[in-house]
């Protein structure tokens, strides 16, 4: 019975998955969704933005990370921290330990101490085996960390140099069709973000803002170009010596393929 019973078992709900997805492909078919202001206005990060990193062999311009990182620290670090990032992994960037040093002693804000005996909280200053110390924002909201920002959200550093060069006004069409969805006070239009309205307001307004040490101009898309890259990297500050790694196993497997074959020619030889 059991042998008999268990095909139609399974041949039933087999139908009635079918049918169950059948009937939800009509509906939608009849009554589509409704379109929403962000379905249609929405926009996907640029894709022709070319990055040092990008592609198998790509590496990081050590020159574009520390000008991204003179931008988090001038601008982007008053409201976001970078919890994951230590001063002393800075040296990756090309900083001399020297450098590093200065770069910890000066940062805005102190690392915290406290006593356990007496129960007294206090600060001191940096050390480039700390952390960098969290921001304490004061404004709404809660900034999210930027650690690993560029991992978090899709396009990576595409989406991060979008979202930081589409501040713009609402389009008169999006006002048009959508009345109810004029963007509320207090908040920004950035076609980027996943409901078009971010809190966040617009951190690189004019060219200047950042006087970069080796020279070069800083426009709006270059800073937020750099702090891209630079936010890349510390998502993944090992990535260079990922893709070397895979490289050398694709070719050791490319060897020890031709080797395998190599060794069946000559084992099965009296067989052919």
């Amino acid at each position: 019975m059991v042998r008999i019973f268990g095909p139609l078992v399974g041949l039933f709900f087999a139908a009635a998955l079918l049918w169950s997805f059948a009937i939800g492909a009509i509906g939608q078919i009849r009554e589509p969704d409704p379109s929403t202001a962000v379905k249609e206005f929405h926009l996907a990060p640029k894709e022709d933005i070319a990055f040092s990193f990008d592609g198998p062999f790509g590496k990081f311009d050590k020159q574009q990370l520390q000008r991204g990182f003179q931008v988090y620290k001038e601008v982007c670090s008053n409201c976001h921290a970078m919890k994951q990032i230590a001063f002393r992994n800075l040296v990756d960037l090309g900083y001399s330990e020297a450098q590093v040093k200065t770069i910890a002693k000066d940062w805005q804000t102190k690392a915290k101490t406290f006593d356990p005996k007496t129960g007294d909280a206090g600060e001191r200053v940096n050390t480039p085996a700390d952390h960098i110390p969290p921001v304490y924002y004061a404004g709404t909201g809660n900034p999210p960390d930027l650690s690993l920002i560029t991992k978090a959200r899709h396009g990576g550093a595409n989406y991060v140099e979008s979202l930081l060069t589409g501040y713009t006004d609402q389009p008169a069409e999006l006002l048009k069709k959508f009345p109810d969805s004029k963007t509320p006070d207090g908040l920004y239009y950035n076609p980027y973000f996943a409901n078009l309205n971010i809190a966040m307001p617009p951190p690189l307004t004019t060219a200047g803002q950042v006087t970069y040490s080796d020279g070069t101009k800083s426009t709006v898309p270059q800073m937020a170009t750099d702090v891209a890259a630079f936010l890349a990297w510390t998502a993944e500050p090992k990535m260079e010596k990922r893709k070397q790694t895979g490289w050398a196993v694709v070719l050791f497997l490319i060897a020890a393929t031709g080797l395998a074959y190599l060794s069946k020619r000559q084992v099965w030889a009296d067989l052919h």
